[in-house]
This record gives C-alpha cells, sequence and structure tokens, in this order.
C-alpha cells in the first residue's frame, strides 16, 4: 500500500483508507459486529493504516468495533474521528468547546486510546465556521492533550476555505468523478497551508461502482431511496447531488472511456492523481467491497486522455446541476 504524507501531521497514511459509516452493515440494518471485525482485519492484512470514523457511526458500535482493533495492533493505524452531528437539535449554537469536548471524552473511551489522532467537526451548520469562541477551545483541548489533531469535514468549498482561518490540519471533503468543485480553490489553498486532504464520499454513494441500473431496488431505509431530494440531510451525500438517471448516464460514459463494468477502482484511481488529496476514504460493508477498493492502489496511473474524458463527461452532464450548489 502506498504512503502519503497528512499535511501538518507529518504522519504518513495508506493513500486508500476505510471509512466506516456503513461498517459491518448496509445502510439501515443492524450492525453486524462478526462482519464489522472481518472487515477490519482485512484493513489490516492488506496494508490500510488510517480509518476514518464518527461518534454517531453504527451508534457508537463503528469506535468500539475500531478500538477492539487498535488493541491488536496499537502502532498500526491513525484514526480520525469525527463529532458534532451527535448534538439534538443539531443546531450552530450546540458547537460549544464544552459539548466538543464531550464528545472527544465518550469517542476515547469507546476507542480505548488515551488521545485521538485527529477529531473532525462532523459536517456542522456553516455558522460554526466562523465561531472563534469554538476553535479556541479546540486549541485548549489539542493542548490539554486529549487530541494531537483537529479539523473540519465539510459540505461546501466554502466552509473549507473560512475553516481555513483557523489552526486545523485536515478537510475532509467530498471529491469524486461528480464532485470536482474542490480543484477551483479549495485544494491549492490546502497546499499552500500544508492542510491534509480527506476525499469522502469517493464513489458517489455506490453510483460510481457501475453497478446499478434503473432496476436497481433501495431499501426504505436507505438515504439512496429517501434522501435523494436531501429530505433528511444535505442532498450532497446522497449520489454526491447528482439526479441518479442523469448518473447512470454518465456512469454509462465512464464505462465506456475505461473499457470495464467495473468502475470503482478507477473511480478511486482518478482521486489518487490528485496529489493533495493525502488519502480517500472508501467505506465497506462487506470484506470483498474492501478487497475492491484496495485494487485501486494497483492499477497505473491514469492517462492523460482519459483523465480529460472525465472532466469533459462531468463538465458536459454534471457540472451544470451540482457545481455552484456545494
Amino acid at each position: 500500500m502506498n504512503t502519503r504524507i497528512f499535511g501538518k501531521t507529518n504522519r504518513f497514511i495508506s493513500e486508500i483508507g476505510l471509512g466506516t459509516w456503513q461498517l459491518g452493515t448496509v445502510w439501515g440494518q443492524p450492525f453486524n459486529h462478526e462482519e464489522a471485525m472481518n472487515i477490519l482485519n482485512a484493513a489490516y492484512d492488506n496494508g490500510i493504516t488510517l480509518i476514518d470514523t464518527a461518534d454517531i457511526y453504527n451508534d457508537g458500535n463503528s469506535e468500539l468495533a475500531i478500538g477492539e482493533l487498535l488493541k491488536q495492533h496499537p502502532d498500526h493505524f491513525y484514526t480520525v474521528t469525527k463529532c458534532g452531528r451527535g448534538l439534538n437539535p443539531h443546531i450552530a449554537e450546540g458547537y460549544t468547546a464544552e459539548n466538543m469536548e464531550r464528545f472527544i471524552d465518550a469517542s476515547i473511551k469507546r476507542l480505548g486510546v488515551d488521545h485521538l489522532d485527529m477529531v473532525l467537526l462532523h459536517c456542522p451548520p456553516t455558522d460554526v465556521y466562523r465561531n472563534d469562541n469554538l476553535f479556541t477551545g479546540l486549541d485548549r483541548i489539542k493542548k490539554s492533550g486529549k487530541i494531537s489533531d483537529y479539523g473540519v469535514s465539510i459540505e461546501k468549498v466554502s466552509e473549507g476555505l473560512a475553516a481555513m482561518d483557523y489552526d486545523i490540519s485536515a478537510i475532509e471533503v467530498i471529491f469524486n468523478m461528480f464532485r470536482q468543485k474542490p480543484l477551483d480553490e479549495l485544494f491549492s489553498k490546502a497546499k499552500e497551508n500544508n492542510i491534509g486532504i480527506l476525499a469522502r464520499v469517493p464513489l458517489a454513494s455506490g453510483l460510481l461502482t457501475g453497478k446499478f441500473s434503473k432496476d436497481t431496488v433501495f431499501g426504505s431505509a436507505d438515504h439512496r431511496s429517501y434522501n435523494r431530494n436531501g429530505e433528511a440531510f444535505d442532498k450532497g451525500e446522497t449520489f454526491s447531488g447528482v439526479d441518479y438517471e442523469l448518473g447512470l448516464q454518465a456512469v454509462q460514459e465512464l464505462k465506456d472511456l475505461f473499457h470495464t463494468d467495473k468502475l470503482a477502482p478507477y473511480a478511486l484511481r482518478w482521486i489518487l492523481m490528485h496529489d493533495e488529496v493525502s488519502a480517500v476514504i472508501p467505506g465497506a460493508s462487506k470484506t470483498s467491497q474492501l478487497l475492491s477498493n484496495v485494487q485501486a492502489g494497483e492499477l497505473p496511473p491514469l492517462t492523460d486522455e482519459q483523465m480529460s474524458g472525465v472532466r469533459e463527461i462531468y463538465d458536459r452532464l454534471i457540472r451544470p446541476t451540482v457545481h455552484d450548489l456545494w
């Protein structure tokens, strides 16, 4: 597994990490601890050193499972966790240093560690990115030794640009073949400030695997069924905000471009072609998906023709409806 330096943390991490939103389960189904541990152990066996999680994933069970893995391999993994979405209601006023420290303490306990490698604010309301008191509080928590570094997980590029006014070490952002706006300004400014970039939702909720069709049925508890128009949370989290049938059209053109029906490794390799990206963090609900993700690191660099082809498909089909929204 290739590694990259994670911004100002000066830590080397695997360029392909593991996202754990759906660890050991499919959307809307109960958490399967045995399958979660199978996936986590496969991550170790395949050289993955970066794990991304959040305190709310699977009601805390993702962190608990990761904690078991960390106990087995205490010096192998760099763990990024997120906090803030557990606020009820989830409003900007709830993002106080005191609340974040409470969440941090709970994550430390679930993960079974004495401090967190990295904590990210978990897609907070936009006003939070101008909260001087909160970021001053995070600096205090960092000095206390409870966290080594902190950063933000964002919905909008403008939020990441605002957050760079503070001493953040990382930005987690949706970046994939269907979400290319971060290339306009965010990546260059992050590089200038030595801030690590984690590319989340890299397969556009599975759309960029190439496995879906017009006849695919998603369960009623699956956000790909109930959140296509942002009914439950930000629309951009579901298929990266792309209309499903338009996305299928673009996916077919991408398959033709790469001469394959197995698009996922190429979609991940496309992300890794951008040096500003520290790591890409695809999720896995079963071990076979993790093994497929790892294959992206084994592909040769994409050609100039392939890169320009992806850009042309994006500019023609996707850009008009999503580029300016996030």
